[in-house]
C-alpha cells in the first residue's frame, strides 16, 4: 500500500491524469508518502546554479520595468484620471519588487511579510502564471530541475502542474504540523520546494520550512506564480546553502 501511494504521488507531480478532486481528499494521506521520495541522493547535486538565480532575478526586474513603462505609457494617453489612481498603487508594488530583488542579490534573506507584500505583482501581467514569457519559464523550469528544452506551453503546463501539486501538499503537511516529521521527510520536503538541504542542519531545514509553508497558506490559488517564484526568493540567501 505504501509503495502504490508513492508511485501515485510520483504521478501527480509529474502530471498525469489524477483529478484534483481526488488528490484533495487523499492529501494528508499522502503527505508522508511524497517526502520518502524527494531526499537529495548526492551533495554534489544543486538545484540551480548561482549564475541562473541571478540572472533570474534581474530578468525580474528587468521585465516588469519594461512591460510595465509600455503599460503606463497606453494608459497615461487613454485613461489619464484611472492611471492617477493606478500609479499611485502600483508604483508602491514595483518598487518594493526591486527592493527585494536588489536585496536578494545583495546575499539578504527576505522576510515573509516582504515576500507576501508582493502578492498582487504575480497575479497578472507580466508575473502571473499565465502571463510568464518564455525564457523567464526555462529559468524557473532549471530552478525546479526540470528540462527548460520543452514548447512554451508545455513550459507552462508543466509549471502550473507542479506549483498547484506543492500547494496543495503544504496544505496538508501544515495539518499535519513540520514537527512530526522525521529528519530526513524535513530535508526530503525542503529539497522539494527549492532548498538544496544537503549541508544544512536539520533544525534550520525546519525553520526554513515553517517559513514556507506561512507564506503558502496564505496565498490563494490566484497567486501561485509567487509560490513557484518562492523557489528562488526564499532558498537562495537561507543561511548553511551552498550553491
Amino acid at each position: 500500500m505504501a509503495l502504490s501511494r508513492v508511485c501515485w504521488a510520483r504521478a501527480a507531480l509529474w502530471g498525469s491524469a489524477v483529478t484534483p478532486g481526488s488528490f484533495v481528499t487523499r492529501r494528508l494521506q499522502l503527505g508522508r508518502s511524497v517526502l520518502a521520495w524527494g531526499a537529495p541522493r548526492s551533495s554534489k547535486l544543486h538545484l540551480s546554479p548561482k549564475a541562473d538565480v541571478k540572472s533570474l532575478i534581474s530578468y525580474v526586474v528587468t521585465t516588469t520595468k519594461v512591460i510595465n513603462g509600455k503599460y503606463h505609457r497606453f494608459l497615461g494617453r487613454h485613461f489619464p484620471r484611472f492611471y492617477v489612481l493606478y500609479t499611485i498603487f502600483m508604483k508602491g508594488l514595483q518598487w518594493h519588487l526591486s527592493e527585494m530583488c536588489t536585496k536578494i542579490q545583495r546575499g539578504i534573506h527576505p522576510a515573509i511579510h516582504d515576500i507576501l507584500a508582493l502578492r498582487k505583482c504575480f497575479c497578472n501581467h507580466p508575473l502571473g502564471m499565465n502571463q510568464l514569457q518564455a525564457l523567464h519559464m526555462k529559468a524557473l523550469s532549471r530552478a525546479m530541475l526540470l528540462t527548460p528544452y520543452l514548447p512554451p506551453p508545455l513550459l507552462r503546463h508543466r509549471l502550473k502542474a507542479r506549483t498547484t501539486v506543492i500547494y496543495q501538499l503544504d496544505r496538508a503537511l501544515a495539518k499535519l504540523g513540520v514537527a512530526q516529521l522525521t529528519a530526513q521527510e524535513v530535508k526530503s520536503a525542503c529539497y522539494l520546494r527549492g532548498l538544496n538541504s544537503t549541508h544544512i542542519a536539520e533544525d534550520r531545514c525546519r525553520t526554513w520550512l515553517g517559513e514556507w509553508l506561512q507564506i503558502s497558506c496564505t496565498l490563494k490559488e490566484a497567486e501561485l506564480s509567487l509560490l513557484l517564484h518562492n523557489v528562488v526568493l526564499l532558498s537562495t540567501n537561507y543561511l548553511g546553502t551552498r550553491r
